[in-house]
């Protein structure tokens, strides 16, 4: 049961997250003018819609701030139903939209990207089914239910085709089910042909081949898929230190295609230096350890995982697009939280940080972040 008494919201938690806002509003508007300058005119286009978004998630977070998270745990059935339909409408034709190859997005009046809204989805049910289950008495066939929703949400969203979206999925799961009380042999066990069935499903699209390919060795695909991730690397080479300044990148100035969106990191080596990135970087582990304490102080356990699952979204797909941006791992195509354009993403990641920042306000209990 819940005490009554309340505390004051995490200041530090929302700090960190309007300061990675603010520095990717600034940061989109450096890496995109040229961009938007040379296709549509207006070296505004992007920072525009951008800013009206970033207002608007701060907007719904303060909003979600004030609603006990209480109200995910009950409607956690129909918030899943919900963005489990709005992720199968990527595949209707006449309602999804295709970029690049790939049916990641939908047009209902508006265009977004249904995985973002997912995500969040996705987090509250895992937390709310491992609930159930326990209350239950019935570990193992939560367990079971757990691994078949993480699973088959990753396989909807790789068949988009959107593998890193995919792999975030699968790894925040994993982390929510272990969280919740499985026991690791289990999920070794699983994660074993889980890792095997990956390697092969990334041979299945020829595209996600070459991308491995270009991977290994990126100069030999010069100007096909190892392209982006070689003018990245010319890109934080060239910032040293403490950049070449802000508004100063060469490479964004077409040779880096799209910099506001997957590689706006290498922007903001070279324009703000090491200095900058490291900066980032710490912001990003600032936000990490603000959530998890909020997760261990959380007075129960439903949102000891919401906030677990949150926290491992933003920080996961940030490491994973800096590891992609540094050539660590393939190129999969993945937005770095904050920075990168998109107008769906920053309400959603807003959004999460009001469900942070309301969890943050209840009353501590310290418990061990595996029941």
């Amino acid at each position: 049961m819940k005490s009554n008494g309340k505390k004051k919201a995490d200041f530090l938690i929302l700090l960190f997250a309007l300061a990675l806002t603010a520095l990717g509003l600034l940061m989109i508007f450096s890496a995109s003018a040229p961009y938007a300058k040379s296709r549509f005119g207006d070296i505004y286009y992007f920072i525009k819609d951008q800013m009206v978004a970033a207002l608007i998630g701060i907007t719904v977070m303060m909003i979600v701030s004030l609603l006990n998270y209480d109200l995910f745990r009950k409607f956690a059935w129909f918030i899943f139903a919900g963005g489990l339909v709005l992720l199968l409408l990527t595949y209707v034709p006449g309602i999804s939209v295709e970029h690049n190859d790939a049916r990641r997005w939908i047009n209902i009046g508006f265009e977004f990207q249904p995985s973002e809204l997912y995500k969040l989805a996705f987090i509250i049910f895992m937390a709310r089914i491992i609930i159930y289950f326990k209350e239950k008495q019935k570990p193992l066939i939560g367990y079971i239910t757990a691994i078949v929703i993480t699973l088959g949400s990753a396989f909807i969203i790789y068949k988009q085709p959107h593998l890193s979206a995919a792999v975030i999925i699968t790894l925040i799961g994993f982390v929510i089910i272990y969280a919740g009380g499985a026991k690791l042999k289990y999920l070794i066990i699983t994660v074993v042909p889980v890792t095997a069935l990956a390697a092969v499903g990334a041979f299945t699209y020829d595209y996600m081949k070459d991308r491995i390919m270009a991977w290994i060795d990126p100069f030999a695909y010069p100007s096909v898929e190892g392209y982006q991730v070689i003018q990245s690397l010319y890109a934080i080479a060239s910032g040293g230190l403490f950049g070449v300044g802000l508004g100063k990148s060469t490479q964004k100035f077409l040779y880096i295609p799209e910099p506001q969106n997957d590689f706006i990191f290498s922007i903001i080596a070279e324009e703000l230096g090491y200095i900058g990135v490291f900066l980032v970087i710490t912001l990003f582990c600032m936000l990490l350890w603000r959530g998890i304490r909020i997760a261990i102080f959380c007075e129960d356990l439903f949102g000891t995982l919401l906030a677990l699952g949150i926290t491992s979204l933003i920080f996961v797909q940030a490491a994973l697009n800096i590891a992609v941006v540094t050539g660590l791992v393939p190129n999969t195509g993945i937005a770095l939280p904050f920075f990168s354009a998109g107008g769906t993403s920053i309400v959603m990641f807003l959004t999460e940080i009001g469900i942070l920042l309301n969890i943050s306000k209840q009353p501590e209990k310290k418990r061990e972040l595996k029941a």
